[in-house]
């Protein structure tokens, strides 16, 4: 048995509007992020998600698309899935299921979305 003691991790997300991307920070340290593009009437195409290379592998990027669900939960929001990284995540849950626009959903499975992404030079 180890003598270190574990400390918990704090997370906080923000919305940096100007940058147009939730932020995702562990202690203090910006961790990962999600590019977005907010629709009217309150509707947010979630386009692209990244975590920093020494984060990756640590469950940032899972942890940073449910509190993005979240927030945009709290503010009766929907989305429109873009991202490959978001629409896999949906398609391994119906616990956000409510927050996919009926109308405008986005991809359905990541493949599509991955291919849509190299077709627009992404």
């Amino acid at each position: 048995m180890s003598g270190e003691v574990q400390v918990p991790v704090t997370e906080q997300l923000t919305d940096n509007t100007d940058r147009g991307r939730f932020e995702l920070r562990r202690d203090d340290d910006l961790v990962g992020w999600l590019y977005y593009t907010h629709l009217k009437p309150n509707r947010y195409a979630l386009r692209h998600t990244e975590v920093e290379a020494s984060h990756q592998r640590q469950g940032v990027a899972g942890a940073l698309v449910r509190r993005v669900f979240d927030e945009i939960r709290t503010r009766e929001g929907t989305i429109t899935a873009i991202c490959p990284f978001v629409v896999d995540y949906l398609s391994r849950t119906t616990a956000y299921a409510d927050l996919v626009d009926a109308r405008h959903p986005g991809y359905s499975d990541r493949a599509a979305a991955e291919s849509a992404q190299v077709a627009a030079g992404g």
